[in-house]
């Protein structure tokens, strides 16, 4: 199966908006939303939920205060300042790290896995969608991305499906690099702004690290000639193929609050600019 994974190098630039478009467009295609600390994608495409997967990603510490002696060792050695009074355990600082388990005489401290988010597996009108909420307040995101992948990368061929849609998250962070490792084409969606073309050139250093080809999606382009030029003159001097560029419109938003993707909602121009997006993007994975 060819993979694809939509990413930006910063929030609000229009992925979803592209993902989920890409989604009604595509034939036989497994949606992934590895943006799991601010999942969205099930409000436009309305999954139902058929299987759940819990995730467990890093351990906490649990004192066992029938075997403690109250001698203070695991105090005095939490860098975290994590063990309160009465010796319990505050699950919101508690790194995992085991320094308590390790230093404990009298074995009363254990490191114990819970479940700190869900991972879905679901159907939707346009094919199977995986995805996953992370809990407020835990780490290990990258691990629910991979989590994610390697469901759809599962239940793509039982759904005879041929491509894998990846909604990535925004930023350059683990979860980015675990939404982008082995996929076969990244589309890096930018906007003309400052903080846009900062981040643009960010988050191309991960995928040129990782060696992924990627194209380039300028949305909101009228807004700002001059910062719209200066990404296309990035993108020559990278050799890095510009996909589209899609003007400003409200539509996407009204497209939102119907709960469509913007294709389903409308074929004007902005509708009709995405879609030469996807067949560009359709064309690099097939070469």
């Amino acid at each position: 199966m060819k993979q694809l994974t939509v990413i930006s190098g910063k929030g609000g630039t229009g992925k979803t908006t592209l993902t989920s478009a890409f989604a009604a467009l595509a034939e036989n295609a497994t949606i992934a939303d590895c943006d799991v600390d601010a999942a969205n994608m099930h409000l436009l495409l309305q999954p139902e939920i058929i299987k759940t997967y819990d995730f467990t990603a890093l351990p906490t510490a649990n004192i066992h205060l029938e075997q403690c002696t109250g001698c203070g060792i695991c105090v005095d050695n939490c860098r975290f300042g994590a063990i309160k009074e009465g010796f319990e355990i505050d699950p919101y600082i508690c790194e995992g790290c085991g320094v308590c388990e390790y230093v404990c005489p009298a074995n009363a401290v254990t490191m114990e896995y819970n479940k700190c988010g869900e991972a879905y597996e679901s159907k939707t009108r346009f094919g199977p969608l995986i995805h996953a909420k992370l809990g407020i307040g835990e780490e290990a995101g990258g691990k629910l991305v991979t989590l994610v992948r390697e469901i759809a990368e599962e239940v793509g061929p039982k759904n005879n499906c041929d491509t894998i849609i990846i909604d990535g998250p925004p930023g350059t962070g683990c979860s980015v690099i675990a939404a982008l490792t082995g996929v076969d084409i990244a589309l890096v969606v930018t906007e003309p702004t400052v903080a846009g073309i900062h981040d643009l050139k960010r988050v191309m250093e991960v995928t040129e690290h990782f060696e992924i080809p990627s194209l380039v999606c300028i949305n909101k382009s009228d807004i700002n000639d001059n910062k719209r030029r200066e990404i296309e003159k990035f993108c020559t001097q990278k050799g890095i193929k510009i996909a589209g560029e899609i003007p400003y419109d409200t539509t996407p938003t009204e497209a939102m609050v119907e709960g469509k993707t913007i294709v389903e909602y409308t074929d004007n121009s902005f509708a009709k600019c995405v879609i030469e997006v996807w067949e560009e993007v359709k064309e690099e994975m097939q070469s």
